[in-house]
Formats: C-alpha cells, sequence, structure tokens
C-alpha cells in the first residue's frame, strides 16, 4: 500500500476536486467511507456532489477559522492510500478500518482523551486510470481547541504504518521497503508543472514565429491550455532523461573531474554545490537539460535523480588519489562559470579498433568471477546492478536518438541500485571492466566500429541480467524478478538480435549461410508452463557451437547428507 502525502490550504479545493470527475474522468460514485464521529453522524454513504462537498468542507476548516491558527505550508494535510491493480479492491468497511487506523497511528486523534482531535474525512471515488483502488484521506491540522497537529517527519511515519497496516490487513507488502531499496517517483504536480512550463514556451515561440495572429498563453481558452499541456504530458520526463545520462557518465568515468567534463559533453548544463564559504570544496551537483528558446532549465540534484547518483555514493566508486580532489574542483569551477573544460582526457580520445575485442575478454573474466560472490552479498550485487545499468545508459546515449530499448532496460536495472543505504564496504568484485564497458560504448557511435565485439558484449550483458535476476529471485524480491525476466530480459534480446543482424549484413560468408532457426525463433506457445520456461531459460542461456555457457551466479550450498541407519543395520540393530 502506498501513501503519498501532499499539504496545502485550500479544503474545499481539495473536496470538490475529490467529489468531480477528475483529470481524466476516472472518478465514479464519490462517497464517505470514513470521518470523524461529527461528521459521520450527519452524512451517509450516498454519493457525493458538490454542495455536499463544499457543506464537509466548511465542517472541517471550522477550528481554523474559528481560531485563526496559522499553520506553516497549510493546513490542509492530503494522504492516498492505493493499492497495486493486481490486488483487486477492497470494500468500504475495510477501508474505513484502514483509513481509522492510519489517521490514528498519525496521531490526530484524541490520543485517547489527552487531546483535542483533528477533524478528517476519507473519501472513496472508485479506481485509478492504472486500475489502483485506493482511499483519499483529508485532515485539518488545527485541533477542536485551537492547537496544531504535529507533522514532523510525517512523510516517513506515514510509510511505516503502511507498512504495518499491510502486514495486519493481509495486503500485498512492499518489497523495495523490505529489502531497503526505493526508486523516486513521480508526483503527478511535478509533471504537470513541467508540460505546462513547456506547452507555454512551445505555444510561445509558434506565435513569435507565425506570420497569423495568435493570441498570447494566458488569452487561451482553457479547453485549449489543456490540451496543449495533455500533449506534453505525453513526452519523456526531464528527470528520466537526466538519469539516463547521468548513469552513463558517471559508469564511463574513471574518475570525478571526467565525469563532470562526460556530462558536459552530454549536453547538460552542471552546477556544482560549493560548501559554506568556499570554492574548491564539492558537496554535491545539480543538472538540467538545455532548454529550448523561451523555456527555463529544470534543475535536479543528483540524489533527485537516483539514489546512486548521489556525488557520495559516485566518489566511492572512483580511486581517490591525492590530486582528484583538486582536478575535480578545477572542473566543477569550469562547469559553474561557464569555461571550457581545464583538462580534456579520455572523453576526446578516438577508440582504438582493437579495444573492443579486449574490452569483451575483459567482461568475461568479470562475469566469471561473480560466481565468488555469494547471493547473501546484496552490496556487491548492488554495485554489479547499477554498473550494469550505467553501461546500458552510456550504450543508450549514444546510439539511441531516442530513448529505446537501452534505455529501458537501463531504468530496469538500476533500481537494484537504489538502496537506503551508503556502504562502505570495498567490492568483491572489480569493477573497472564494467566501467571500460561503459568508456567504450559510450563512444559506439563514432566510427561504427567492433559489432562483433559488441554482440560479444551484448551476450555478456544478458548474462548479468540473469545474474541479476537470480539474485533478485533467492532474495524473494518476486514481483520485481518477474519485471527482470519479463522486460529488461527482452529488451536486451532485442538488442542483441539487432547486432546479431548488423554483423550478418556486414560479413558476406555470414550473409550467405544457411538460415537455421534458434531457440529464440521457436514458437513456444504450444508447451505447456514449465517446458516453456525451460526453452526460455535456454533461449537466454544459447551458446556459441562448441562453447558452453554458466551462470555467472554461485550455486547456493546444499547441506551434506547425513546416513541414517536403518532398525535393521548400523549399532541402533
Amino acid at each position: 500500500m502506498m501513501p503519498n502525502v501532499v499539504r496545502g490550504d485550500r479544503m474545499a479545493g481539495l473536496m470538490t476536486y475529490l467529489v468531480g470527475p477528475g483529470r481524466s474522468n476516472e472518478h465514479e460514485e464519490p462517497h464517505l467511507v470514513a470521518g470523524d464521529g461529527p461528521l459521520m453522524t450527519w452524512f451517509d454513504e450516498a454519493e457525493l456532489g458538490r454542495d455536499s462537498a463544499l457543506a464537509i468542507a466548511r465542517h472541517l476548516d471550522r477550528p481554523k477559522e474559528m481560531y485563526g491558527t496559522e499553520v506553516n505550508g497549510g493546513h490542509v494535510w492530503h494522504a492516498s492510500l492505493s493499492l497495486r491493480a493486481e490486488e483487486g479492491q477492497l470494500t468500504d468497511e475495510k477501508w474505513r478500518e484502514i483509513a481509522e487506523e492510519f489517521v490514528r497511528e498519525m496521531g490526530f486523534d484524541d490520543h485517547e482523551g489527552t487531546k483535542a482531535p483533528c477533524r478528517w474525512v476519507a473519501v472513496r471515488h472508485g479506481v485509478s486510470t492504472n486500475g489502483n483502488d485506493h482511499i483519499h484521506i483529508a485532515v485539518n491540522l488545527v485541533r477542536e481547541d485551537g492547537t496544531k497537529a504535529a507533522i514532523h517527519n510525517d512523510y516517513h511515519r506515514a510509510q511505516q504504518i503502511a507498512r504495518a497496516l499491510e502486514q495486519k490487513h493481509g495486503l500485498q507488502e512492499l518489497e523495495s521497503a523490505q529489502k531497503e531499496r526505493a526508486t523516486r517517483g513521480y508526483d503527478p504536480a511535478e509533471r504537470e508543472a513541467q508540460a505546462r512550463s513547456r506547452a507555454r514556451a512551445r505555444h510561445e515561440r509558434e506565435r513569435t514565429k507565425s506570420d497569423a495572429q495568435m493570441p498570447a498563453w494566458d488569452a487561451l481558452p482553457g479547453t485549449d491550455r489543456q490540451a496543449k499541456i495533455a500533449a506534453e504530458l505525453r513526452t519523456d520526463q526531464p528527470r528520466y532523461l537526466l538519469a539516463l545520462r547521468v548513469r552513463g557518465a558517471a559508469t564511463a568515468s574513471q574518475d570525478e573531474g571526467e565525469f563532470v567534463r562526460r556530462m558536459r559533453r552530454n549536453g547538460l548544463l552542471v552546477r556544482p554545490r560549493f560548501a559554506d564559504g568556499r570554492t574548491d570544496v564539492v558537496t554535491g551537483y545539480s543538472v538540467a537539460a538545455r532548454p529550448s528558446y523561451g523555456e527555463r532549465p529544470i534543475w535536479y540534484g543528483g540524489g533527485q535523480l537516483g539514489r546512486d547518483l548521489a556525488l557520495p555514493r559516485l566518489r566511492a566508486e572512483w580511486p581517490d588519489t591525492p590530486t582528484g580532489a583538486s582536478d575535480a574542483a578545477k572542473e566543477w569551477e569550469a562547469a559553474y562559470r561557464g569555461r571550457r573544460a581545464v583538462s580534456p582526457g579520455r572523453e576526446t580520445q578516438e577508440i582504438d579498433p582493437d579495444m573492443w575485442a579486449q574490452r569483451s575478454q575483459q567482461l568475461t573474466e568479470t562475469v566469471n568471477r561473480l560466481r565468488e560472490v555469494p547471493m547473501e552479498d546484496r552490496e556487491t550485487w548492488a554495485r554489479v546492478a547499477r554498473q550494469s545499468a550505467g553501461v546500458l545508459a552510456a550504450w543508450s546515449t549514444a546510439t539511441e536518438t531516442e530513448p529505446g530499448e537501452l534505455a529501458l532496460a537501463s531504468e530496469s536495472l538500476s533500481r537494484s541500485a537504489q538502496t537506503y543505504r551508503h556502504s562502505e564496504r570495498a567490492s568483491k568484485v572489480d569493477m573497472q571492466a564494467l566501467g571500460g564497458t561503459a568508456m567504450l560504448v559510450a563512444s559506439a557511435a563514432r566510427g561504427g566500429q567492433g559489432l562483433t565485439a559488441q554482440l560479444a558484449m551484448m551476450r555478456q550483458m544478458m548474462r548479468l541480467t540473469q545474474a541479476v535476476h537470480e539474485v533478485v529471485k533467492q532474495d524473494g524480491q518476486t514481483r520485481y524478478a518477474e519485471h527482470i525476466a519479463n522486460d529488461t530480459r527482452f529488451r536486451i534480446e532485442t538488442i542483441r538480435d539487432q547486432l546479431k543482424t548488423a554483423v550478418a549484413n556486414t560479413s558476406p560468408a555470414t550473409a550467405d549461410a544457411p538460415a537455421t532457426t534458434t531457440t529464440a525463433e521457436r514458437d513456444l506457445s504450444h508447451l505447456d508452463p514449465a517446458a516453456r520456461r525451460a526453452a526460455e531459460h535456454l533461449r537466454l542461456n544459447q551458446p556459441r557451437p562448441g562453447e558452453q555457457l554458466r551462470s555467472p551466479v554461485p550455486e547456493p550450498l546444499q547441506p551434506p547428507r547425513v546416513h541414517q541407519p536403518d532398525a535393521d543395520r548400523g549399532v541402533s540393530r
């Protein structure tokens, strides 16, 4: 169950939205499922309209209006509790029980008679556009006696309470919270604000270039503005694209200075965050995509893009040298001032075609060494996932004009690297081969060389994906393991098949060879589920002629079998 908490100061606006049609006409039969005592006495479970919504808002706002208590950030506390679509729908009685327990655990009740309670309501209006059953809880943070409810650390407390309610009511528990990992979600308000900014800039740009007279953005009818905003909502979000480029640059870089230069070469605006009173000590960074004419850049911190992209975590992957910090500070300063790079390095050099075969061999050796890493070593496997996602991200940045299969596969693998805590332990596997691979594929668009070696590298990336899948599955993250198996692996296989076609087209001997049907090309729909899974496994591990592939994941150890003597044998006879 996912709680989403927001704050505001317009109770009437919130209530009219909850009983209205919604952004996509998804609101159906809005009605109350729970609330404070007086409210539930006056209102029943009938469908709510605008008049009843305004009456409920007046009831909730009365303590605030009577005492005039001001609450920083707004007195309206709004939380939505949402289930996965696969869980189905709960009854109104079950939602009422969950809402009352949630409000009580958040401390908005009377604390067993020791405090004045808050006024609150829980509204249900059908499933979301994604099929998620959910309710909305609105609370007035001004209590009945004019005091303010404590909301310190309310986001974290809401998450903890949701985890407890999952266990109590037998709901699906959030895997990422159990395994202490989480990706940054997209707030609908964030997406709409970005889409509105892009739509306004695009309209004004078209208006200045058009010979015909066009009204300004503020003079457009509301329906026209919403249509333009909706069109922008269907495009990729800036944060997703920025995370892809930053992750690829980080993995391809061998030090912090090169990281700064690669981000700038990828077309990003880079802004360091200096320590107080210093210009030579960088504690963090922000990036933004270069805006189009009339738009403003949208800045995101490294930690906002992904937990593994915060600067302290990235620095743990780079070697600590005597001059590394000072050299990096110069590159940060140049980026901040808009100057040229101070010391251009590997990112500007031409790639020797022989490096493809060398890196492919190194990557193969690294993947084979993963057999020595136990499945219980989450820290090492998180690093493997992060570096693998970085290789795919660098490959995508270099070869895909628009985010495609490589980008989506990178985003999926990066979820395993989004851990809550930063590990200080040294990795048990040398990640330099993955970093070197990322550096190499980052230049794949220049020269077009090494298709055969790229194909070999993609096979090793498939083995890495299989390794992450098996570790995640053994760790009990069933849903995420299914996502890797059904989505990420499929995308990597698509790229592998494209590389096979490219190699065949560039090799006359291969092009004239008779076509053979591989496991990946056979129709498996007639097989039973067990046989289909076996065939899929063979497709993922399909070796070259005369070659035997082995999974890089170490096989789990089995306890030794102890022979139990029969009754008529041994000492017990």
